[in-house]
């Protein structure tokens, strides 16, 4: 962080990814599923998120092999901020992360229909073949008569890693209502622990110490807690901004003669770090970036 605020620092460019807020309605209201990450990871050991992960270069090396259905690859490039291209890959990469790890897929055989069930062993060694990337997610579509729904998705934000990280990611997140038949599987490789949760509980649960977060999950779940179901969350991400949250470092006097940086994130008053400067050239920083589908 030192090494960045001083201009010392060249940032590794991020990587694009996207993750999922899956919700699911009950009668207390919308519940949102997450994974908390092992504690044997190396990134993020112990931390509750959301499915995700990062972009599939095949998902954007041609447009027109995906099957798709939902707004035009055009419109969610102007929505995502990316060429059409990108917006195919962020998005795939948000439908394919969200079936890999936790066995929801939003597709269906046709652009009004949706996969009722994606358990049994045949779903599973697809599924097993995606995460190996033994299997391409369009040909994944094409075996199975799919289509990709991306009118299930809504665009919500969208953070950057920071920059003084070796590992960044330019995560998109999504929000998607549980497709009726469907069922979550504790299937993900990294994650010891699956829950359905209201985000104002895990929210509470972070307050008081007892959840670790990243600031990307603890940001969004608290702008989740207001919505009263899944339709009303979806509705409203089309009205989000989805200008990129990126951390910024900068030195200033700790008012004893000395240095300290301070690390925040503009618009997201409440992750702001102030870090004596001899302890950030020390390597000692707080935590700031996701897990594998949340990386910011």
């Amino acid at each position: 962080m030192r090494a960045l605020a001083e201009g010392r620092l060249t940032p590794v460019a991020p990587r694009r990814a996207a993750t999922v807020m899956l919700l699911r309605d009950t009668g207390a209201g919308p519940v949102v599923h997450m994974l908390r990450r092992r504690a044997s990871m190396a990134f993020a050991a112990g931390a509750y998120a959301y499915p995700g992960g990062g972009v599939d270069p095949r998902d954007e090396s041609d447009r027109h092999a995906v099957a798709w259905a939902g707004p035009p690859r055009e419109e969610w490039a102007r929505r995502l901020g990316v060429d059409e291209a990108g917006a195919q890959a962020v998005v795939c990469a948000a439908v394919r992360e969200t079936f890999e790890e936790a066995g929801v897929l939003l597709a269906g055989p046709d652009p009004e229909t949706v996969v009722a069930d994606t358990t049994g062993e045949d779903w599973e060694a697809d599924r097993a073949a995606l995460v190996a990337r033994e299997l391409s997610f369009a040909d994944f579509l094409s075996r199975r008569g799919l289509v990709l729904r991306s009118d299930l998705l809504g665009a919500w934000a969208r953070w950057i890693t920071p920059e003084f990280e070796a590992r960044r990611y330019d995560t998109w997140f999504f929000v998607a209502a549980l497709p009726e038949g469907q069922r979550t599987r504790d299937v993900s490789g990294e994650a010891d622990r699956t829950v359905w949760t209201r985000p104002a509980d895990a929210a509470a649960a972070y307050d008081r110490g007892e959840l670790t977060m990243m600031p990307p999950t603890i940001a969004t779940l608290r702008q989740l807690a207001s919505h009263p179901d899944a339709a009303a969350a979806l509705a409203a991400a089309g009205e989000r901004d989805l200008t990129p949250v990126l951390a910024r470092a900068r030195l200033e006097d700790d008012g004893a003669g000395g240095q300290r940086v301070v690390l925040s994130w503009p618009g997201h008053e409440e992750f702001t770090k102030h870090v004596p400067a001899g302890e950030a050239a020390a390597g000692g920083r707080p935590a700031a970036g996701g897990r594998k589908g949340e990386r910011a």
